[in-house]
């Protein structure tokens, strides 16, 4: 089968405050809202498309649908920028064969996962 997919364009979901949220993740994380009128334009790298069980708790709340994880290229340092600015941050790391893992919390109570590969 033609791979036609050639990557994500989008991601939606819903939000009590868009463009408090909006905001909140352009300031933290440099992502442009396409409320701006312009788009965050992504490095090309690793997507892992991978649906959990209903019943998973990796995400944190079972009402949370879905989790972003986002590529990190300096996980300690993100970290330290994100502490800064009040972000919550999640007590937990991990470290696998395959990188680094972190997570904190947007102002919704939203679960994002932060992953630094491994080179």
């Amino acid at each position: 089968m033609a791979n036609f997919v050639a990557g994500i364009g989008g991601i939606f979901f819903r939000a009590k405050d868009p463009k408090a949220l909006s905001h909140w993740y352009e300031k933290n994380f440099g992502i442009i809202s396409s409320e701006n009128g312009d788009l965050w334009i992504t490095e090309k790298g690793p997507v892992v498309f991978a649906p959990f069980k209903q019943d998973t708790n990796y995400f944190g709340s079972n009402e949370q649908q879905f989790m972003i994880n986002f590529r990190i290229t300096d996980l300690d340092k993100f970290l330290e920028y994100l502490e800064k600015n009040g972000v919550r941050i999640d007590e937990n790391k991990m470290s696998e064969s395959y990188g680094k893992f972190a997570w904190v919390y947007d102002p919704e109570g939203n679960k994002i996962e932060l992953w630094e590969p491994v080179d």
